[in-house]
């Protein structure tokens, strides 16, 4: 009931409002600049040296070289051609294949690690950071020193940080 209102209230007088507006004088359109636009149909001295070679241009065309390189490529990470073997070490980590629905995996290439050897690399770091050092991580897998360390710094997985509420009244989870 109070939308049929309040629509009746809207649209009293709603085609003089209109035209009103309509009628107004629009405001003038500002000039536009001028150009001087050649003639659409072009002289044929034009048209002939547009046709015609420069010997000039081409000299100077064939002595451009171009080199591309890709900056973000470096040897270290290449991959491997069509004809190279691949360095390969055997798997550190079993892990359940038929529950993952995973091809189960004998070997992985040197400077990478499967995803469990990676949580258990990252796991066996958070809990005994003396004897899993990044030093003997990257050893053991055989991967980089510079990349093991930036791992174990900055992947910390299975921890839980509990945010302290800012009312003192409200419920707080205990940390186990």
């Amino acid at each position: 009931m109070g939308a049929r209102v309040g629509r009746m209230l809207r649209n009293v007088n709603l085609e003089n409002r209109a035209l009103r507006e309509i009628s107004k004088e629009k405001p003038k359109v500002a000039p536009r600049h001028a150009v001087n636009v050649p003639p659409p149909a072009a002289s044929p001295d034009v048209t002939e040296s547009v046709k015609q070679k420069s010997e000039s241009l081409q000299v100077l065309l064939r002595s451009v070289y171009v080199e591309s390189r890709d900056p973000a490529s470096t040897e270290a990470s290449k991959e491997a051609t069509v004809g190279e073997e691949v360095e390969r070490r055997p798997l550190r980590v079993n892990f359940p294949v038929n529950a993952l629905g995973l091809v189960e995996l004998t070997d992985v290439p040197k400077g990478k690690l499967s995803l469990p050897e990676a949580l258990k690399v990252l796991g066996g770091h958070q809990h005994q950071p003396q004897t899993w050092t990044p030093e003997k991580v990257a050893q053991e897998y055989s991967l980089e020193l510079k990349d093991t360390r930036a791992l174990l710094e900055f992947f910390i997985p299975f921890r839980m940080e509990i945010i302290p509420p800012k009312t003192g009244t409200a419920r707080q989870i205990k940390a186990s």
